[in-house]
């Protein structure tokens, strides 16, 4: 019997060990962007998947808050299986999300009146496992929830986007303020890049990595999310040694 019970208690201990390591090699998987100067900035080579990442537009403006998400739509489209899109406004244009690689087949809405209710949608569907990425559309993040994001993707390896739109300008300033985000990422509308011909060239962005764990802040011009959600680094500036560097607008 004393046998039998100590085979028991290794056999379980065994299986927590195996279920550890299973987390931790999930949470060592990541997402790269396929653009090797920004990849070398983010440790592991890429989004770390069971981990929280926030972006933001980097000027007053809508289109910089369009080009924000249209950016964690291309990074969503990357990824396999569902995609849960948590938001208080349905005023996604959808050929837009679909130009960036994420169709409409793949996308669960999950409506909310309160912010509480998308931080708590969110939380849940992270907590779920089993979907290509979680997205929510936020004004403000406060520590405590991140925190509680942070440890939901961490248990189900699931890749979570908080897109920080701003309803007034005077919210823009919690962008400032501490998250237990893995990345902070600002996405600004530049012109478009130029067609050997007339017409309406691929539209660019400067990317501001403000804030990455274990790593560096660094900037880009990348050319726009295609139609299989990857940016390229604009041909323009990709020559340029300089190109990744810290952004003075860090925080």
């Amino acid at each position: 019997m004393a046998h039998a019970g100590a085979n028991l208690v290794i056999t379980e201990l065994r299986e927590r060990i195996s279920h550890l390591e299973g987390n931790k090699a999930r949470r060592a998987q990541t997402l790269p962007f396929g653009v090797r100067e920004i990849d070398n900035h983010l440790p592991g080579g890429g989004l770390s998947f069971g981990a929280i990442h926030e972006f933001a537009g980097g000027g007053a403006g809508t289109v910089d808050g369009a080009a924000a998400a249209l950016f964690a739509a291309g990074i969503a489209a990357r990824t396999k299986g569902k995609v849960i899109w948590c938001l208080t406004r349905p005023d996604l244009f959808f050929p837009a999300l679909a130009q960036a690689g994420l169709h409409p087949n793949r996308v669960i809405f999950v409506e909310a009146d309160r912010e509480e209710d998308v931080l708590a949608s969110m939380e849940e569907a992270l907590s779920f496992g089993g979907l290509g990425a979680v997205v929510a559309e936020l004004v403000r993040l406060p520590m405590t929830a991140s925190r509680r994001l942070q440890l939901a993707a961490e248990k189900s390896g699931t890749i979570g986007l908080v897109v920080r739109r701003w309803r007034r300008q005077t919210e823009a300033s919690d962008f400032g303020q501490p998250t237990a985000s893995t990345t902070r990422w600002r996405v600004s509308v530049m012109p478009s890049q130029e067609l050997p011909v007339p017409g309406v060239g691929r539209a660019r962005w400067f990317l501001e990595l403000m804030r990455v764990k274990a790593g560096e802040c660094a900037e880009f011009t990348v050319g726009a999310c295609d139609a299989a959600g990857r940016i390229n680094l604009s041909t323009e500036f990709a020559d340029r040694p300089d190109q990744a560097r810290r952004s003075v607008h860090s925080r």
